[in-house]
């Protein structure tokens, strides 16, 4: 995907987490794991919302591996590099571009297990530790 940000409503969302947990599919099959969701839409809405997908640089497509008509559609961007963005803009938005205080409304009062604060520590512990010298910069 390139820089620009992946901009979805939130019936295309849905598709995208339908990619994201099950990885690429036809249209057929995409629309049939939507149906547990609670989704019942036809075959061309949820090809109309893969197109425009496509299009916004949010999924790829690709004939299928059987040589058949159909095509397989896959995220072009991860749910994590999508998140990072959507947390960029409602930083943005909310906190001047700051994102303490949205990091912190969003931890506060949440029930963590002892791995997810295991990662928490080990991030702030890189986030705490210096950036290594450059040594080709001190000899510029």
């Amino acid at each position: 995907m390139d820089e620009r940000q992946c901009s979805v409503g939130e019936a295309e969302l849905e598709v995208l987490k339908v990619l994201w947990e099950h990885g690429p599919g036809t249209v057929r099959e995409i629309n049939a794991r939507l149906r547990p969701r609670g989704h019942r839409w036809a075959y061309t809405t949820v090809q109309t919302m893969l197109h425009r997908l496509q299009g916004k640089g949010c999924v790829r497509s690709g004939p299928s591996e059987g040589g058949g008509a159909a095509h397989v559609f896959a995220a072009a961007v991860t749910r994590a590099r999508f998140l990072g963005q959507r947390l960029r803009t409602l930083a943005d938005q909310l906190c001047d571009g700051t994102a303490s205080p949205l990091l912190l409304a969003l931890v506060e009062g949440q029930q963590f297990t002892a791995e997810e604060i295991r990662q928490l520590r080990q991030m702030l512990d890189r986030l705490e530790k210096p950036a290594p010298a450059n040594p080709r910069a001190r000899q510029r």
